[in-house]
């Protein structure tokens, strides 16, 4: 490596990133301290759906490359999807302004620049900031995600699944979190205790856990984020009028409040495409690409069922046309069996001032392939907007690496002006779609035998606000009565919620809780009790066929590789 000319070195980056397909441009080499812009590095586009990381230290240009690329795609007819963590991305949707600065460097890298502006959708979880309320069923999100979510081991990640599996077989449809609720303290009464008993599994402590758990996620707010309408994933792969690919935007304004949800509810979305998509084969282009910001927040403590999914789906997934970009500081972020599959590697600067930075730093070189460069000097010294890359070519080898200074992107490089974004979903064809909460009749319902909830609409042009469109929420007495009550008798310990205030207006010191009373099963269990509910209304004669009808349905209610299932596939 140290005989050859830089000549010779450059020859060799020039042949290796001479491609015959669509591309992304993403660059020009720099080889031995010279930037040479008719080295110009690129990624075939028909590779994209080979998967990639973005990986290096904090400040490093991450967010813009990711953004620089977004708009390539976009351009090429491609969907996007991004997680905007930090709020920069939403500049997709407002044409850059040039400088003296800015051309001196797209011109020395070969980049013909024009300010542009790209069609954005913006969405938000749950309704939690500008964008176009996001929510997914109970039943949908799958007991694999849900459990990640509410921390649980892997004893009651067991056991939540006994529970979907409960509810699936009896026709008990899981829209939110009450639903969940109403079916775990079913099974833990009296009346349910015969139910709990035929599914072996699940001990009435493990359900009280897990039922304090709910009880937090709904004193946590978190309630917000589960429920109808129900996002349809089809809605990531549309194309503006003019054929560009829409660049669909998450936010995440409180991110760090709850990491886990928002990387969790990322992988649902995965996991919906990856269930609803059909195999697709090697194409020109993909169908989506998904880039998965502060990837980390997957992997941290995840479950062995959780990391299997996750490895299941970036495998499988590619040939259904998605490609799949993880976002972090270092290659060690993600687990070998998942990093094994990212064939693009975009690799920014990373910083050796620790022991632990230094191993990181040996571990991330340890996974190029041979190379000219001194790959731990010039990953260490590399300057902001700047990458060291290799990816796959067209015919499925690596490309040689080069140390790459990155274009600029053609559209801010920071957040869009807030009356953007307002106007941009006020107008949006999603939001009389998604924008307005609804709550139909579900397991709640049929087992306590109240109504639904009603629902109000959304303002004309504006998302609504979570929690005013006319469904009831808990206090937080309410919430704490819920989870003392839980202690007390289903876990039976002393509760360590504060004691309720006496109520000045019945003289009663007992506390008032929304905790519904289950309804009694009749003759056979909930499916029995149904049954005997329709047959009772169409006649007696039809109850047996009605019995076995909801238990065929409950059969077809098959579950994904997270254990997700959508009404769409059912």
């Amino acid at each position: 490596m140290a005989n050859k000319t830089t000549a010779e070195k450059l020859a060799t980056i020039q042949k290796g990133y001479t491609l015959e397909g669509a591309t992304i441009e993403l660059g020009a080499a720099i080889v031995d301290g010279e930037l040479h812009k008719e080295a110009q590095v690129r990624l075939p586009l028909a590779m994209m759906n080979r998967h990639g990381l973005v990986a290096g230290a904090t400040g490093t240009g991450k967010t813009v490359t990711l953004h620089m690329m977004a708009e390539q795609l976009s351009v090429a007819g491609v969907p996007v999807f991004l997680a905007d963590i930090k709020g920069d991305l939403s500049g997709l949707a407002t044409a850059a302004a040039g400088s003296e600065k800015l051309k001196a460097r797209t011109d020395s890298i070969g980049q013909a620049w024009a300010g542009k502006t790209f069609p954005v959708e913006f969405l938000a979880l749950g309704g939690d900031g500008n964008g176009i309320p996001v929510r997914a069923t109970i039943t949908s999100f799958g007991p694999i995600l849900l459990s990640r979510v509410m921390e649980l081991n892997d004893t009651q990640e067991s056991s939540l699944q006994l529970v979907f599996h409960f509810a699936d077989k009896n026709n008990l449809e899981l829209i939110d979190l009450k639903d969940l609720r109403a079916v775990i303290q079913f099974l833990t009464s009296d009346e349910g205790k015969d139910e709990l008993e035929e599914l072996g599994g699940l001990s009435k402590a493990t359900a009280g856990v897990i039922l304090r758990e709910l009880v937090n996620l709904e004193a946590q707010g978190l309630e917000r984020f589960f429920g109808e309408p129900e996002f349809d994933t089809a809605e990531l792969l549309r194309t503006a009028p003019d054929g560009r690919g829409v660049i669909t935007c998450l936010e995440l304004p409180t991110l760090q409040t709850k990491p886990m949800l928002f990387s969790t509810f990322l992988m649902w979305l995965l996991a919906d495409l990856f269930e609803d998509l059909p195999e697709a084969g090697d194409l020109d282009k993909p169908k989506l690409v998904f880039f998965l910001d502060e990837a980390h927040l997957l992997f941290n403590g995840a479950s062995k069922a959780f990391l299997n999914a996750i490895t299941t789906t970036v495998r499988l997934i590619r040939s259904k046309g998605v490609g799949i970009f993880f976002v972090t500081q270092t290659p060690k972020d993600v687990p070998a069996d998942v990093l094994g599959q990212l064939a693009n590697r975009i690799q920014h600067a990373l910083r050796a001032f620790t022991p632990e930075d230094a191993k990181a730093l040996k571990a991330t070189v340890s996974t190029f392939p041979m190379s000219d460069y001194d790959l731990e000097e010039t990953l260490t010294s590399a300057g902001i907007g700047e990458a060291v890359i290799t990816v796959m070519n067209e015919k499925g080898a690596p490309t040689p690496v080069a140390h790459t200074r990155l274009r600029a992107p053609e559209s801010v490089m920071g957040p869009s002006a807030e009356e953007l974004i307002k106007s941009t979903v006020g107008g949006s064809a999603l939001l009389a779609k998604y924008g307005t909460a609804v709550d139909n009749v579900s397991a709640y319902e049929k087992l306590t035998g109240k109504g639904a909830a009603p629902t109000g609409g959304a303002a004309p042009g504006e998302p609504p606000v979570p929690g005013t469109s006319g469904q009831p929420r808990s206090g937080q007495a309410d919430v704490d009565a819920e989870a003392r009550r839980i202690e007390e008798e289903i876990l039976g310990r002393p509760s360590s919620r504060p004691a309720p205030a006496p109520d000045r207006g019945t003289g009663s010191d007992a506390p008032s809780r929304r905790a519904p009373e289950p309804a009694a099963p009749a003759g056979g269990g909930m499916v029995g009790d149904l049954a005997g509910a329709l047959g009772g209304a169409l006649g007696g004669g039809l109850k047996s066929m009605v019995r076995s009808l909801g238990t065929q349905l409950g059969r077809e209610l098959l579950r994904g590789v997270f254990g997700t299932s959508s009404r769409r596939r059912r």
